[in-house]
């Protein structure tokens, strides 16, 4: 891959002399992709929101554009990430549901199909060194390895969740400046405390790591940037802050003693820790002479988790696990300055499926051509197309449904259906079914007609032990 920028420019010199053209063209831009897990709404500044100030997640916002409806294709991690790997709506090849326990799925062939093809297999046959640093989350056995689907660099742990602190090493000064929440809610998908199940790789090597799970992926994706900064590159940074378990050092959250309830002050901590990771990789691109030709995107692969009782997805109703606003709306922003101006605010509804085919375009990657990409290469759409990018979101978890479609929202299951207008009401509060049953109806066409592309699960859900109410309506929530 060693040199790879430089051939790249060397024959677009060439091209340029052979068409008389006289500029060229602009370098293959570098990409890194930011994804925070369970971050909700309002775990950033972008809307206005400070409690937790997050001035490197700002910067992004800053130097570029903030969506500010921008969405994920799940309310849970598994599933919204195949979306997002893959641009392509994750049932459309039966990634419904999270892909289980951790311990089953290194037992079971639960993962990202080994048909589909993800960024960064596209990227790679591109010209494009690529890495992963954080959770994979995408299958745990032979033939899903990160490696095995085209990253050619990992570090990080394959299942759902992991301990913030290696409890395997001997690294007492660590563990002494832990800082652990013991609420019962906020250990709630914490995983056990198994060996195999906490295990951090490098590549398919299991290692140790002293330092504080989120440092130690910002000090990797550092060393990444810093070893391909002369080739062009994907880096695809999965945080897993501030996901369960609820644990951040004393540093952290000695940033937060005004806040009263040790629970938030925890998480606060923990999100605090993010936009100091996003800071670390901010500043190694813009100290190699990288920032203006690499596009950053920051998003979190669904919203906050409400039940932990440490954080909140205000204004948006609900979060993780739901197909309301507060599970799918997510923070979601990106940087490129040499195409994208600092400081714009986009309106119309995005979606992480956007982010293959934007990346691809500019890129020069080649789309599958023998299946569908749902995801719309967004960069026409910043530089003035006045259209929204998707005429119509989709999302469906078992019974429950749920579409967008201009400022309609559209949320139903077996029992009940909810109708919303998102540009009077985005907190999702005010019931407009019985007013409005034509729209009720075109809308769940609409996704009967979307749903005709879909295939069954290809595993089954694990279901919450009792629904939901919401409006005196029970809910079944499928994980």
């Amino acid at each position: 891959m060693a040199g790879s920028k430089l051939l790249g420019v060397m024959a677009a010199c060439l091209a340029a002399v052979v068409c008389g053209c006289g500029e060229l063209p602009p370098p293959q831009p570098n990409f890194v992709i930011l994804l925070a897990d369970d971050l909700g709404y309002c775990g950033t500044e972008l809307y206005s929101c400070d409690e937790i100030p997050t001035p490197n997640i700002r910067r992004i916002a800053e130097n570029g554009v903030t969506f500010t409806d921008g969405y994920v294709t799940a309310g849970t991690c598994s599933p919204s990430r195949a979306g997002l790997l893959t641009g392509r709506y994750q049932q459309r090849f039966g990634f419904e549901f999270n892909t289980g326990p951790a311990r089953l799925t290194f037992e079971e062939k639960r993962g990202l199909p080994e048909g589909e093809r993800t960024i960064a297999d596209i990227l790679g046959e591109a010209g494009y060194a690529t890495g992963l640093v954080g959770k994979w989350h995408q299958g745990n056995t032979e033939g899903f390895h990160p490696t095995e689907r085209g990253f050619d660099e990992f570090f990080g742990f394959l299942p759902g969740a992991r301990a913030y602190f290696d409890e395997s090493t001997d690294s007492t000064a660590a563990l002494s400046r832990r800082v652990a929440s013991d609420h019962p809610q906020a250990r709630l998908q914490n995983i056990e405390r198994i060996s195999d199940l906490n295990a951090l790789y490098r590549g398919r090597e299991r290692v140790s790591e002293a330092e504080y799970l989120t440092d130690a992926f910002a000090r990797e994706a550092v060393s990444f940037i810093e070893r391909h900064r002369d080739d062009p590159f994907l880096l695809y940074v999965a945080f897993n802050a501030p996901h369960t378990p609820i644990e951040a050092t004393e540093e952290y959250v000695e940033r937060f003693s005004h806040i009263a309830d040790p629970h938030r002050r925890i998480y606060a901590a923990m999100v605090s820790s993010l936009d100091d990771a996003v800071g670390r990789i901010l500043d190694t691109l813009e100290h190699a002479g990288l920032a203006e030709d690499t596009l950053v995107v920051f998003l979190s692969d669904n919203g906050c988790a409400v039940y932990t009782q440490a954080c909140t997805n205000d204004p948006l109703r609900l979060g993780k696990l739901f197909l309301f606003e507060g599970g799918t709306r997510v923070p979601f922003a990106m940087q490129y300055p040499r195409r994208i101006d600092g400081g714009q605010v986009y309106r119309h509804p995005v979606s992480s499926l956007d982010i293959l085919p934007t990346l691809a375009a500019l890129g020069g990657g080649l789309l599958p051509a023998d299946r569908e990409t749902d995801g719309r290469d967004l960069m026409p759409f910043l530089s003035g197309e006045e259209s929204p990018p998707q005429d119509a979101l989709y999302w469906r978890n078992g019974e429950n449904k749920a579409v967008r479609q201009g400022n309609w929202k559209l949320f139903w299951n077996q029992r009940h259906a909810w109708l919303f207008d998102l540009s009077e009401d985005i907190g999702e509060v005010t019931n407009l079914a019985g007013e409005h049953p034509e729209k009720v109806k075109a809308l769940q066409g609409l996704h009967r007609d979307w749903e005709t592309g879909t295939v069954d699960p290809l595993w089954p859900a694990r279901s919450t032990p009792e629904p939901v109410e919401v409006d005196g309506v029970l809910v079944d929530i499928n994980i």
